[in-house]
């Protein structure tokens, strides 16, 4: 009974801020819109930001389930990386409208929506785990070092095509889908000649400047 109640406010909030926008959407619409009390409401979550962060978890429990059969089934780099990241789009569609008038508050860097800030690290770090599975059971010869980096370089990239899905107007997406394949051919070749002698140093070098960024 929790758990459907805590569902229930959940995509009750998630029907309203995209109906009225994040902003004018209160906990008190929402709870009238659920069919609860406005104290029982705030028993669940303590806040808006809060139900959005369980929109986070939810979402990224999604993918992790979708995931499944696509990374049982490949074995190349290009197709377990291709597959994760279409299948994230195809997903997320049910939730597209409500990204488009979410986004401004989830760029915000000292937001606590942005998926870089601390309250979204449980999600953050559960989807550069699906990355991690994406290069751990690729076929590929990654260099040792860049494959210690891989996953959360390859989650950044996913930041940037989800940053792209949620301005794409083109049916059903077609133009992320297309923007997928074109950039995933692109980072396999990428990934590939990392391992090559000559370029070795090259790649260290990048992942030099990675490591200082982050300290």
């Amino acid at each position: 009974m929790a758990e459907k109640t805590r569902q229930l406010i959940v995509d009750t909030a998630l029907r309203l801020f995209k109906e009225r926008g994040f902003e004018a959407t209160t906990m008190r619409a929402i709870a009238a819109e659920a069919g609860i009390s406005v104290g029982n409401a705030y028993y669940y979550f303590a806040s808006k930001e809060q139900l959005v962060q369980a929109y986070y978890d939810r979402a990224q429990a999604e993918h992790e389930a979708a995931c499944c059969e696509v990374l049982a089934a490949e074995r190349s780099f290009a197709g377990r990386l291709g597959g994760v990241l279409r299948e994230w789009v195809r997903i997320s569609e049910p939730y597209h409208e409500f990204a488009v008038k979410f986004f401004k508050h989830a760029a915000e860097p000292t937001n606590p929506l942005s998926p870089f800030s601390p309250e979204s690290a449980p999600a953050r770090e559960s989807a550069i785990g699906i990355y991690r599975q994406v290069v751990d059971g690729s076929e590929n010869r990654i260099d040792s070092a860049l494959r210690e980096e891989l996953p959360e370089l390859l989650w950044l990239l996913s930041m940037g095509i989800v940053l792209f899905w949620v301005h794409d107007t083109s049916p059903e997406c077609e133009r992320t889908y297309r923007l997928i394949d074109r950039t995933v051919s692109l980072v396999d070749r990428l990934v590939a000649l990392s391992y090559l002698p000559g370029i070795r140093g090259v790649t260290r070098d990048f992942i030099d400047v990675v490591r200082e960024l982050r300290a």
